[in-house]
């Protein structure tokens, strides 16, 4: 099976989860925030989880959206253009709403978890001591519903009310996040250029030697995945992290 384009999925409910109304264990969708790889490439899975930061309120909505590149080449003698070639696909990007409020204390709790999703698009004190200066990478996770690793392209609180004293005690932020893919573009492998890398993402119950047989037919070849992803434990893999995968082609050249 293809690895997901955007977000994967553990299934649905069951109906008779909803036959008396709304389910029982309801889940907080959470931004799981992770260091980015030691090494400082895109193409890596993320670093260690930091923290999370947990939507006070579920949002209403998400939006998801990815582009496809097309290109046509100039035809100044032709009556018509030339034919579409496709160019590539740009990374996809998720923009959300987080409704912050603290009227129920009326402390800085609200101001405290904007510094947070700010904290998200700065250099990490750790990258920056390594000299390969980065943000965390984040993962938008709801429930069985787990996103791709992104970085936060912008985040926008508005703060629309205020104790007497002024400390804000509701806002509404907006957040954008962009996808981390990381995938090597397809080349011609006779060309001697680096050869087209799939990705997988992980599910419970997946192991390395696994992927390696799905992709390889032998179970045997797990070391390349491993090194690919700077793996160090392969007994210690995450559901929901996304690994790439390396070409055939480049384990036999």
């Amino acid at each position: 099976m293809a690895s997901p384009v955007t977000f994967t999925s553990a299934g649905s409910p069951s109906k008779a989860a909803y036959s008396s109304g709304a389910p029982s264990n309801l889940q907080r969708a959470v931004l799981k925030v992770h260091k980015p790889p030691q090494s400082g490439g895109t193409g890596q899975p993320p670093g260690d989880w930091m923290f999370d930061i947990e939507f006070q309120f579920n949002p209403k909505e998400l939006s998801l959206s990815k582009n496809a590149k097309w290109g046509r080449d100039a035809q100044p003698n032709a009556k018509k253009s030339a034919p579409p070639q496709f160019k590539g696909s740009d990374p996809a990007k998720l923009a959300l709403e987080m409704f912050l409020d603290a009227t129920d204390k009326m402390d800085d709790a609200v101001v405290k978890r904007v510094e947070q999703l700010f904290t998200c698009c700065v250099a990490t004190e750790d990258s920056r001591q390594h000299k390969k200066p980065s943000p965390p990478w984040v993962i938008f996770k709801w429930g069985g519903m787990t996103g791709f690793p992104a970085y936060v392209a912008s985040v926008t609180a508005k703060y629309t009310l205020f104790t007497p004293s002024g400390t804000p005690v509701r806002a509404v932020c907006t957040i954008n996040l962009e996808e981390i893919s990381g995938e090597l573009g397809g080349q011609n492998p006779t060309s001697g250029a680096l050869a087209a890398r799939d990705t997988h993402v992980l599910v419970a119950g997946d192991s390395l030697p696994s992927v390696a047989f799905r992709a390889y037919g032998d179970a045997g070849r797990w070391r390349a995945i491993a090194d690919a992803n700077d793996i160090d434990d392969p007994m210690r893999l995450r559901p929901g992290t996304r690994l790439l995968v390396p070409a055939l082609e480049e384990l036999d050249g």
